[in-house]
């Protein structure tokens, strides 16, 4: 292959690399893996594919933006600002071209939108605010208008209840950001419940009473409509509870810490099961939605009214322990649950997986190995890749008829059937003459020398071992000096074929570069800037 085809290959097969991880793989869930689960339902709460009977609900999860606190990376320093970058660049094209393409009349977070929300300084907890609406595209309050955005808060974001007396800021500035912690919506015809999850456990009876005040108030009114309950954390399963195919981390077990002064929880996994279980019996949901474990899962609870199902939806950040980010739609109906035959039915559910980020930047290390290989081993040729095409297929082809038609064998056979014959120039020097058993000069009855010119040709060397070993030693002292030079002008000729390899890999990686480097910086801020 000539340098210049090899160099628009490794080009070509660059820019697709990059078009594909740097931009179409976020095209795939809205064009070929995911759509919105009632229109391919045969639900009675309306027809299939029927815009109208539903309203589409689009669900997020522990976005979980990092800081200072996320790895322990020094404020403001290069590797913590590539980690924010490269994260938050994900998940706004998450957002833009992999969510937003469906067109949601509803956007639902469910918790945990910063890492270290508890711990941050306001003005560092205002400068992930403002990434967070640049990620989502908040940043203007029209947008709200365009479709409603509800959010309900994560352990991240205002911590547990052993918290909320040692600093009470920390729930004030939230709910003056994303409204109050525990509340109640309706979308098409279906009520949704927003707990504050982080409270529920809690040994204080203030702090835990507004969640359960809710809860109770709730349980009290009218039932007309079907219920979802919205928690960050998930309620009580029992240890290797089966999550479903669609997680692909371990199972987390019940995990539960308590401070040391008063016992109030400091962290858990789940909700304990007691308090799981009264949660239902109160608010009596066909579905629950949490996240918090960033990773898919599926179960079922047991009620006092029938079996619950709760989808934990995975992280939407690439980062966080999951390669497999997700989100999750809803279809909700318009319906009221009276004309339904199931009252699941008033709210289906899809996962949807985003791009895996981990495997695309493993790719571009795989190719960029690759190139360097390609570069400095592949033979220097005049000829062009289609003719080094063509001469390959001929040689296979050659030796697949050898092997056939038993080539190997006749060769192998001609070297059985000669001899090697010593012949003494008049110089005394040997040579090896290959001769058939069947030729004329080997028959039986030539066992005299023969004389040819001046070289003496005889069945077998007679000549004294002295005589022998004089020539030997008389070539050998001969070729002594002429050896030297051809050795150094080997090493030399090494040297100068090394320096050339690398200086024409330089040349064409500067080529590859020149033309891929400028794509990926596009590729890389198109979406990025402020519009």
């Amino acid at each position: 292959m000539k340098q210049g085809e090899l160099t628009g290959l490794l080009c070509v097969a660059w820019a697709a690399s990059l078009l594909y991880g740097e931009m179409m793989a976020y095209w795939v869930p809205p064009l070929w893996s995911c759509s919105w689960p009632h229109l391919n339902s045969t639900s009675t709460m309306g027809n299939v594919g029927d815009q109208n009977g539903y309203v589409k609900v689009a669900v997020l999860a522990d976005p979980q933006l990092m800081d200072r606190t996320s790895h322990g990376l020094p404020p403001k320093s290069f590797a913590l600002e590539m980690a924010q970058f490269y994260t938050d660049l994900f998940m706004h094209r998450a957002y833009m071209s992999s969510i937003l393409p469906f067109k949601p009349d509803v956007i639902l977070f469910l918790g945990d939108y910063f890492d270290g929300g508890p711990y941050l300084s306001d003005e560092e907890w205002q400068d992930s605010l403002n990434r967070f609406k640049h990620i989502f595209d908040l940043k203007t309050q029209e947008k709200h208008t365009e479709y409603p955005v509800y959010y309900i808060p994560g352990n991240h974001d205002v911590g547990y209840a052993s918290l909320h007396s040692h600093k009470p800021e920390v729930l004030s500035r939230y709910e003056r950001e994303f409204g109050e912690k525990n509340h109640r919506f309706t979308v098409g015809k279906v009520d949704f419940i927003a707990v504050d999850a982080q409270t529920l456990d809690g040994r204080q009876e203030g702090k835990a009473s507004s969640s359960w005040d809710l809860v109770k108030n709730v349980s009290l009114g009218s039932h007309s409509n079907s219920r979802v309950l919205l928690t960050h954390i998930p309620l009580y399963r029992r240890d290797w509870t089966y999550c479903g195919r669609n997680r692909n981390s371990p199972v987390i077990n019940q995990r539960i810490q308590r401070t040391t002064e008063n016992q109030e929880i400091a962290y858990q996994n789940y909700i304990t099961e007691e308090s799981s279980n009264y949660l239902l019996d109160l608010v009596k949901p066909v579905l629950v939605l949490s996240g918090h474990d960033h990773d898919q899962c599926t179960v079922v609870h047991k009620a006092k009214f029938g079996n619950v199902v709760e989808h934990t939806v995975g992280t939407v950040s690439w980062q966080q322990g999951n390669l497999h980010p997700s989100f999750m739609l809803l279809s909700v109906s318009n319906v009221t649950t009276s004309t339904a035959s199931s009252p699941q039915e008033a709210v289906l559910t899809q996962l949807c997986f985003l791009p895996m980020q981990t495997h695309i930047y493993i790719w571009y290390l795989l190719l960029y190995i690759a190139t360097l290989l390609a570069l400095l081993f592949w033979p220097t040729s005049s000829k062009s890749f289609w003719h080094q095409i063509c001469g390959t297929i001929g040689h296979c082809r050659h030796l697949i008829s050898s092997n056939l038609f038993g080539g190997s064998t006749k060769e192998k056979n001609e070297d059985e059937n000669v001899v090697y014959e010593e012949i003494w120039d008049a110089e005394g020097t040997m040579h090896l003459i290959k001769k058939r058993l069947d030729d004329p000069t080997m028959r039986s009855s030539d066992k005299g020398p023969v004389v040819r010119g001046s070289a003496v040709m005889r069945p077998t060397a007679k000549i004294q071992n002295q005589d022998v070993e004089v020539s030997v030693n008389i070539d050998t002292n001969s070729d002594v000096g002429s050896n030297v030079k051809p050795a150094l002008k080997t090493s030399k000729s090494r040297t100068k074929i090394i320096v050339q390899r690398l200086v024409r890999t330089l040349r064409m990686l500067t080529i590859i570069a020149a033309v891929n480097v400028p794509l990926y910086i596009m590729l890389l801020f198109k979406d990025w800037n402020d519009k």
